[in-house]
């Protein structure tokens, strides 16, 4: 038997051995006391705001090194400030109003959550048991206390079959870190157990967006200590191209899926991988992983993500979530989703013969099957091209890529100082606003008269319409006027007639059912953009001088949101991008079908809309601008425009009315889409250096001189 002595001895070695740091109360007072803020203790410690807030609402625990460094600094803070009428165990009543277990659970959990120490991370039941108030994402951290915080309506209360979320981030240790704040155990160490819990005990998932549509699928994220405890490598190496990187058939963890019956999409298992099983009734068994050392999440389109804490992940992909979608792959597959879930194609509805429910259309959607383009709409390599022997020529809708000759420039243009880059915000999303589309198969027409409310492609001649030069055609993306008859979506010819040109259509594709089709995913993309930015402290309210400083300092204010808002804005390029997706890897040949080819959203006519009324858009605001201001663009690169300036800001040139407000019709600074926001100041010297390169100064405002010597 050991003595008492030993015991203590060996208690002793375990109380040094783990280091006791201060309840969460009390570490916020020490910080507060020394006067440093949360973002510069999370600099120091090479951690994030949100990890230093979670550490002192108790919501997690900070792991070594950055253990000791935090504990000598809360030891030598307690030496200078030590607490006055009560100790450290007890905060006072403004630290206790704030809840140090950020869940309140019922029932078995409610003795579970008891027995946990304030001081440990907050570990969720495995079982899913519904909370007693909703599960929501961390708070942002206020850049001031004296900022009043923004008004936001309520969110909706959680779906009792999913407390959780609907998703979770999964460490090497088992810790599945959840939307706010929330850490629930993992037991699982294959991809089947991991599976299985996910699907059983997690209680992660999200309602469905549209009352005829699906429940999103649970999403797990792995870190590359978890992918390799569940048995995958922690890169995925090949010579194929990166985005159809997968395991082969042969590895173990693809053979132990199949044991298990469960199935691989035909994507097979990748950075973005769906395991399932076929539906039993109305239960969904399906999980998705996203694999972040397999480059799951993008840099260009969550920036900095990748790099986070496993809790600061599970916050950013919950605010998307919880915003935009689950999200599903890319930012550009979530955006093509978020269609489909907002419009699903079906709906259930009763056969009056048989009285059973039944699957029918659902007005106003795609449907369920895939249509083909017209030969014009569609892209060189397309079957339907191919098999025609189609030479009639192609839509050639894109944004526009101008800039203006050199030898336009006046005298008095080059003496101005200042080049001043302005975009417009979401400029895709903007255009997408009470869009309509066609929603069947075209049918052909030969010199028809032309309607400017019906959808489609129309054959017709625009070479006669001559335009100032010093801006760009509206009709073309590279700005040269037209030199014969070409393919041009409706918006198009519809801005030819509104300038006051006969158009005389010489055959056309058109669509007799129509739709606003994007509508609903304009409305949550555009409140999801709204949002975001009202968080980072840009809000409508602001005038504009308060605007620009806003929009100056946004990315500093939160991280973790402005990746969420890189991320909203990525969704609505890749998501028109998806709907005319060309076929991928080197093996494809020209009149194959290719996967895309199968989803009633590949629909490039819809594309065509969508970007022909943002270059439409664009140009009339130009065109306003010259009217009102004598101004004109040096040069446009989709939806930015770089103007000659006297002073570095865009208010010394946009148009005010005496009043102050700005004059309607030309470019407006604000947070909504369509408005525009600085993009770049540069020296007017610089830009024409550059338009003498024959470079385009909008593609480089934001980079400086550094470009002088670089290509396009």
């Amino acid at each position: 038997m050991p003595t008492e002595e030993e015991l203590f001895a060996a208690v002793d070695s375990l109380l040094e051995d783990q280091p006791q740091l201060p309840p969460p109360a009390e570490r916020a007072r020490l910080r507060e006391a020394a006067g440093i803020t949360q973002a510069r203790l999370a600099a120091a410690l090479k951690s994030t705001t949100q990890t230093v807030k979670n550490w002192e609402s108790g919501r997690s625990e900070p792991r070594p090194p950055r253990l000791q460094a935090y504990l000598r600094l809360l030891e030598g803070w307690a030496a200078k400030y030590p607490a006055h009428g009560a100790t450290a165990a007890a905060p006072g009543p403004a630290a206790m109003s704030q809840p140090e277990v950020p869940v309140t659970f019922t029932g078995p959990a409610a003795s579970e959550a008891a027995e946990t120490e304030s001081a440990a991370p907050v570990k969720a039941p495995a079982a899913p048991v519904a909370p007693q108030r909703p599960v929501r994402p961390a708070a942002s951290p206020a850049t001031s206390s004296r900022r009043p915080a923004a008004k936001k309506a309520a969110r909706p209360a959680v779906d009792p079959r999913f407390p959780h979320g609907p998703l979770a981030v999964l460490d090497g240790d088992g810790s599945a870190y959840g939307t706010g704040g929330i850490v629930l155990d993992c037991p699982a160490t294959t991809i089947p157990e991991l599976v299985e819990w996910t699907l059983r005990e997690s209680g992660l998932g999200a309602p469905k967006l549209n009352r005829y549509g699906k429940d999103s699928d649970p999403l797990v994220v792995l870190t590359a200590a978890a992918a390799v405890k569940l048995g995958l490598p922690e890169r995925l190496e090949g010579h194929e191209e990166r985005r159809s990187l997968r395991l082969p058939e042969d590895h173990p963890v693809v053979k132990q899926v199949g044991r298990a019956k469960w199935q691989l999409t035909q994507r097979g298992f990748g950075p973005w991988a769906r395991i399932y099983r076929k539906a039993q009734g109305r239960e969904r068994q399906c999980v998705q992983l996203a694999i972040l050392s397999w480059d799951a999440l993008d840099e260009r389109s969550w920036p900095g993500v990748a790099d986070m804490e496993p809790a600061d992940i599970a916050r950013v992909l919950g605010v998307y979530a919880e915003r935009v979608i689950t999200p599903r792959g890319s930012t550009a597959v979530s955006g093509l989703e978020l269609m489909t879930a907002l419009r699903p194609p079906t709906k259930p509805e009763r056969d009056e013969e048989t009285g059973n429910w039944v699957s029918a259309y659902n007005p106003g959607s795609l449907g369920t099957e895939p249509t083909d383009p017209a030969p014009p709409e569609a892209t060189a390599e397309h079957p339907v091209v191919v098999n025609l022997g189609w030479k009639g020529g192609f839509l050639n809708e894109e944004a526009y890529q101008w800039v203006r000759d050199v030898d336009l420039l006046t005298d008095e243009e080059c003496t101005l100082p200042y080049a001043v880059g302005l975009d417009l915000n979401t400029a895709f999303l903007a255009a997408a606003a009470r869009l309509v589309v066609g929603l069947s198969a075209p049918d052909h027409f030969h010199t028809p008269k032309f309607n400017p409310k019906i959808p489609g492609s129309w054959l017709v001649d625009l070479s006669h319409i001559e335009l100032d030069r010093r801006l760009p055609s509206p009709f073309t993306p590279d700005g040269e006027r037209p030199t014969g008859p070409a393919w041009y979506q409706t918006h198009t010819v519809a801005y030819a007639a509104e300038l006051g040109y006969d158009v005389h259509p010489i055959e056309a594709y058109l669509r007799r059912e129509t739709g606003a089709y994007l509508d609903p995913w304009h409305d949550r993309l555009k409140t999801a953009y709204v949002d975001t930015l009202a968080d980072l402290g840009v809000t409508r309210d602001l005038d504009d001088r308060q605007f620009l400083a806003a929009m100056e300092r946004h990315q500093d204010v939160d991280p973790a949101l402005a990746a969420v808002l890189a991320a909203i804005k990525a969704t609505v390029k890749g998501g028109v991008g998806k709907l005319r997706e060309r076929p991928q890897g080197r093996h494809y040949k020209e009149g194959e079908r290719w996967p895309a080819l199968q989803r009633p959203t590949w629909r490039p006519d819809i594309r065509a809309a969508v970007i022909s009324k943002a270059r439409v858009n664009m140009h009339r605001k130009l065109r306003n601008m010259a009217t009102m201001t004598g101004l004109y663009p040096l040069a446009v690169l989709s939806d930015c425009v770089v103007y000659p300036s006297p002073g570095p800001s865009p208010l010394d040139f946009l148009p005010y009315a005496a009043s102050g407000k700005p004059q309607p019709g030309g470019f407006r600074l604000g947070p909504t889409p369509g408005l525009a926001k600085l993009e770049g100041v540069q020296s007017m010297l610089w830009a024409v250096g550059l338009m003498e390169k024959g470079l385009n100064p909008a593609r480089h405002i934001k980079g400086g001189d550094a470009v002088l010597d670089e290509g396009e």
